[in-house]
């Protein structure tokens, strides 16, 4: 696994744009040094121009700015928008431009998925939020229920090695892969002097040495467990072995909650996910539906003692094609914080799923559905993985500063 655990960091919980925007713009707007910004989405309104701004004000600052967008997540910045940060010196650069056919975004596999933000090697910032109105309370009952942690302490340089990396080689080859993990484990080696606070480790999903290990991770995490497990995702279809994983740990008498999506910003998901409900319920997994707002979270606490927040879903784009992000943490006092939050939600918004009692036939019927859109939906990040040879590419955005 592509993971140092690293004791030491202050890892702190921030939930929705209203805890996040405000903490991480002022972090970039006073920078001195350097700011590294990765992310998925990034859009002209309320919130993109604040970034837009505090990315300005680092610049003045004298720092240096690197900002890498998806060019699927983030297809429509405008001139208006992007030429003040070229001419403040900001290096601006989409991974993998958007392509259209007859209007229609077409090349949505295999993205740049991060959430991001390093600043001067002091505070890194990893999660699920993006930058656009829709992660805050005022956009309305679609506004996204979301997390991401601020991260103090030996693992930013770890996670600042990584970000630096994809500015100098964003397409490495598997030696520079290699050299890559180095680097971040000798920066690890010369932050080990802080003992105190917690042990976290950063982990990352590519295509090329690191295709399973947030996976793995989980997967660790969940056959360990010996009390609870709660994992909260808004895109929950995972491989049959982490499902394998939490059916036995139900099994053997641990309390097993899902909190998935109950008002979807993407129905079909939901529809998707649905097919697993009666195979999990009947395990023991108890299924939870949040209901007040589209659940946009990809978090998980397990026995109070192990905690992870990030950009990976449990679903084929995120654990078989996407590039993802998370923080691992190990650390009771986050841990708790984390579960406390999450049943919150639980308490307040979300609906307990009953087990259905279909007819022979009906549950005949929904069986074989089920086996066969499972084992179609996790084949088909193989097959596009074929039909997608060309790598993704990582271009400058207008004319970069010299």
């Amino acid at each position: 696994m592509n993971s140092h655990w690293l004791p030491g960091n202050r890892i702190t919980l921030l939930e929705n744009g209203e805890g996040y925007y405000p903490r991480v713009f002022e972090a970039i707007s006073q920078a001195k040094e350097e700011v590294l910004l990765e992310t998925f989405i990034l859009f002209d309104d309320k919130v993109g121009r604040q970034l837009h701004r505090a990315l300005l004000s680092a610049a003045a600052n004298g720092a240096t700015v690197h900002v890498l967008i998806d060019g699927w997540g983030s297809p429509d910045l405008p001139p208006s928008f992007t030429q003040p940060l070229l001419d403040a010196g900001v290096r601006l650069r989409a991974f993998e431009p958007v392509r259209r056919l007859f209007g229609a975004r077409v090349n949505l596999l295999r993205r740049m998925h991060h959430k991001i933000v390093v600043v001067d090697g002091q505070h890194a910032f990893v999660g699920g939020i993006n930058y656009s109105i829709d992660h805050i309370a005022e956009f309305g009952p679609q506004a996204k229920q979301d997390y991401a942690v601020e991260v103090e302490g030996p693992l930013v340089g770890q996670i600042q090695a990584f970000c630096r990396a994809n500015v100098e080689a964003p397409q490495p080859s598997r030696r520079a892969w290699v050299q890559r993990w180095r680097n971040m484990r000798d920066r690890a080696e010369e932050e080990r002097e802080v003992e105190d606070g917690a042990v976290a480790a950063f982990v990352t999903r590519d295509n090329h040495l690191h295709r399973s290990d947030i996976e793995r991770h989980y997967r660790a995490a969940i056959r360990s467990a010996r009390h609870r497990i709660l994992i909260a995702n808004a895109y929950f279809f995972p491989g049959y072995r982490l499902l394998r994983d939490l059916r036995r740990a139900a099994r053997r008498g641990v309390q097993v909650d899902l909190v998935m999506q109950g008002q979807p910003d993407m129905v079909w998901v939901m529809r998707a996910t649905e097919l697993l409900y009666r195979h999990l319920i009947r395990a023991g997994v108890r299924v939870h539906q949040y209901c007040e707002r589209p659940l946009h979270a990809k978090v998980a606490v397990i026995d109070d003692r192990w905690a992870t927040v990030g950009s990976s879903n449990l679903d084929p784009t995120s654990l078989s094609l996407n590039l993802e992000a998370n923080v691992i943490v190990r650390d009771e006092a986050f841990a708790r914080h984390l579960r406390e939050r999450i049943e919150q939600l639980m308490t307040s918004h979300c609906k307990l799923v009953e087990r259905p009692v279909p007819g022979k036939l009906r549950s005949a019927w929904i069986g074989v559905r089920s086996f066969v859109v499972f084992h179609a939906l996790r084949r088909f990040p193989v097959w596009m993985q074929r039909l997608t040879a060309p790598p993704p590419r990582v271009v400058p955005m207008g004319d970069e500063p010299t």
